[in-house]
């Protein structure tokens, strides 16, 4: 059975930011317990640059130097809704940027939605200072160069500069 004050926070996190940081640390002072799911192999995405355990390892990382300890992380290839009902969890949270991303993530939640009217989507809008901010964003920028520290947690940083060695 679902509970309302366990909740699935899904997304690739390749890599992991700053506003991903910001909604999983909001949804934590929200619900008692928050389950952050990597996927391991996103459908709508090309090849992902770190590798599923890689993701996770980062989020625990920034996790633990933030003293979040509400939050689990997993890494999942199911279904999100199927992730939500192993653990337990009674809603989804999201965050939203803009416009583009509430027109993806309404029509996930319809298909959502038909597949377990049970699971909740709850949805975080990003703080100002992230509305801009997407991995695909930080890895161009990194890619040519670009300082990205302050974007995404030292250990990502590091690991996108000798990740993507030019």
């Amino acid at each position: 059975m679902a509970d309302g004050r366990v909740a699935i926070c899904p997304g690739t996190y390749d890599p992991v930011t700053n506003g991903h940081l910001d909604i999983i640390g909001r949804a934590a002072r929200v619900f008692d317990r928050v389950v952050v799911g990597v996927v391991n192999q996103p459908v709508r995405k090309q090849e992902t640059l770190f590798t599923a355990e890689e993701r996770k390892g980062f989020i625990d990382q920034a996790l633990a130097a933030n003293g979040v300890d509400n939050v689990d992380v997993v890494v999942f290839s199911n279904l999100v809704v199927e992730l939500a009902r192993e653990h337990g969890a009674g809603a989804m949270v999201k965050g939203l940027r803009a416009i583009s991303d509430f027109e993806y993530e309404f029509e996930m939640n319809q298909l959502n939605r038909k597949l377990a009217p049970d699971i909740e989507s709850v949805y975080i809008i990003a703080s100002p200072d992230y509305s801009f901010l997407s991995s695909t964003g930080v890895k161009e920028m990194a890619t040519f160069g670009g300082d990205v520290s302050d974007l995404v947690p030292a250990g990502v940083a590091a690991a996108l500069v000798e990740r993507l060695k030019r």
